[in-house]
């Protein structure tokens, strides 16, 4: 008996080493990528300094040009946009950056649904990195389930899927293929197909954690008198309505943040060439629009004229 606790213990004491290890390793080479979508997370959570920030998901990252909003604003820019995340992620994002660097002018890049949906809580482990390092990344986290707190007493558990992209984000070659300005990153396919009409699903189970985050975004950047503006950018497709932009712009106005859609703007529903795929301009598409939202901006606050 005596033997077969030893050999618990023992067991027990190796997997605690290699855990260590091999999760120390991890985080090692996770935090000295330069190029890519993890270095981009790194940089806006604990590096951006800039005056003007673009929170939001691909749609973000995508189609706001920093070269064409510091050209035309004269102020420094900063896309903090990365696929696939929505509420969560840009609450606990904002929160973290505010402990350092305060912001004058956020745009909020609208896209996503306030239906519950599982996997928007299963992408919060793209912030699980760096669970260790910020409390309020572990507010966010805790929503994903209630053994996230006890799953990272592992040091492997934040990068055991993360191993393949870890690698590539070490890679000298990665960073041309990578390239970026300002966390924007362009995309150079163009779109051939005639528009079509979408059907988008207009009565659904809203998730009030959702809500919640949306509005403490709203209410942080109150807090911290920095300008918000919510933006709907360009779509390739038509639709009569679509609830999850309606109830985000009824918050607005009832919050008094400009809220502006161009998911039914003329300019852009013409121009097939403007866009990468139905969802996403391509860099003609993102310089025209990072144009036209500049100037908006410019005509709204006083001190960007």
């Amino acid at each position: 008996m005596k033997k077969i606790i030893l050999r618990l213990i023992l067991g027990l004491v190796i997997i605690t080493l290699l855990d260590f290890v091999i999760g120390s390793t991890l985080k090692h080479f996770y935090f000295k990528q330069d190029s890519g979508f993890q270095y981009r997370t790194t940089h806006s959570l604990n590096y951006a300094e800039d005056k003007i920030m673009i929170f939001g998901s691909s749609r973000a990252n995508h189609h706001y040009d920093p070269k064409v909003f510091e050209s035309k604003l004269k102020m420094s820019s900063y896309n903090t946009g990365r696929d696939g995340t929505y509420f969560f992620y840009q609450t606990a994002l904002l929160k973290t950056i505010l402990k350092r660097h305060q912001p004058k002018v956020i745009v909020y890049d609208f896209f996503g649904s306030f239906e519950y949906s599982q996997s928007d809580y299963d992408r919060l482990a793209s912030l699980l990195p760096y669970y260790e390092e910020h409390e309020e990344i572990q507010e966010v986290l805790e929503l994903k389930g209630p053994f996230e707190k006890f799953k990272t007493f592992s040091k492997i558990y934040p990068y055991n899927s993360l191993l393949f992209n870890i690698i590539m984000g070490n890679m000298e070659f990665n960073k041309e293929k990578n390239s970026d300005f300002q966390g924007y990153v362009p995309l150079s396919e163009v779109w051939n197909n005639p528009i079509q009409p979408l059907k988008i699903a207009n009565a659904y189970k809203f998730d009030s954690n959702k809500l919640k985050a949306f509005q403490e975004f709203i209410a942080l950047c109150k807090r911290n008198e920095i300008k918000l503006f919510v933006v709907v950018s360009p779509v390739f497709y038509e639709y009569e309505s679509d609830v999850s932009i309606t109830t985000c712009q009824k918050i607005c106005l009832e919050q008094n943040i400009p809220f502006y859609d161009f998911t039914k703007n003329d300019e852009f529903l013409k121009k097939p060439e403007w866009y990468a795929d139905v969802l996403h301009l391509n860099q003609n598409g993102a310089k025209e629009f990072s144009g036209i939202l500049a100037d908006s901006l410019k005509a709204n606050v006083a001190y960007l004229k």
